[in-house]
């Protein structure tokens, strides 16, 4: 049995006048194609707020129902252990709420240099839409083949933008990545979370800097690898570029 989607008011719902009324008007009355066109755009940008503004509506919705991320996948090898959600669980799990709210995403990728991009849309039935892009190099460790490096760094990607996008985590999130035994000559490093690389990719861009150099100026390989403690220097060293501009 389908599921049916809950809508916010619509605009074809509502009973206030838009736009849409007036170009009707002035076709009637013979208005000029340059006015209708003006009213026309003006048509758009309502529709565009409207959208929004389901598309707020819907998310709230969601993350309030949308049950917990359970972590079902061990990980184990060397010295390194840790607990995650795999990606098919957690989207056996918000599947159906999104369904019920009228959301949807999807990925797009691409890849430059050495890096891997992946971007999660997510769109809501009225049209409005929101992305989260991360980017990071293949990952070979292990004994994996250049695609099977590529291929799970991208389905590490997909998880992360997906999770960021949607305001989501898998419980007990902190114990990600969980060392025991670690050699006394060993430094282990906490990264920033991947909503937190989200942002500052997304600040690089509004503030139009070279990312790449931005990483080399770090010393990292992607924003995903920024140390938890150079974050806020991160953030400010981005927001004074800004400044300059």
């Amino acid at each position: 049995m389908s599921q049916k989607v809950q809508k916010s008011p619509s605009i074809e719902q509502s009973s206030v006048i838009t736009p849409l009324d007036f170009i009707k008007q002035a076709l009637a009355s013979g208005t000029p194609v340059d006015e209708i066109a003006k009213l026309w755009d003006l048509q758009q940008s309502f529709m565009a707020v409207e959208a929004k503004k389901s598309f707020d509506t819907a998310m709230v919705g969601f993350r309030s129902e949308c049950p917990p991320i359970t972590k079902n996948k061990s990980v184990c090898f060397g010295n390194t252990a840790y607990d995650f959600a795999a990606l098919d669980h957690a989207i056996e799990i918000i599947k159906p709420v999104l369904q019920k709210f009228g959301l949807n995403y999807r990925w797009e990728d691409d890849q430059i240099a050495d890096q891997i991009i992946v971007k999660c849309i997510v769109t809501h039935v009225d049209g409005h839409s929101a992305e989260t892009r991360l980017s990071a190099p293949p990952d070979e460790s292990g004994k994996k083949n250049r695609v099977q490096a590529i291929a799970a760094t991208k389905s590490y990607l997909n998880r992360y933008t997906l999770f960021s996008c949607l305001g989501l985590a898998a419980t007990d999130e902190d114990t990600d990545a969980i060392v025991d035994e670690t050699p006394e000559d060993q430094t282990l490093t906490d990264f920033i979370t991947a909503a937190e690389a989200a942002r500052l990719e997304k600040l690089a861009e509004t503030v139009k800097a070279d990312k790449k150099k931005f990483l080399t100026f770090l010393k990292v390989e992607s924003f995903l690898n920024i140390p938890a403690d150079q974050y806020s220097a991160a953030e400010a060293a981005l927001n004074a570029k800004g400044a300059k501009k």
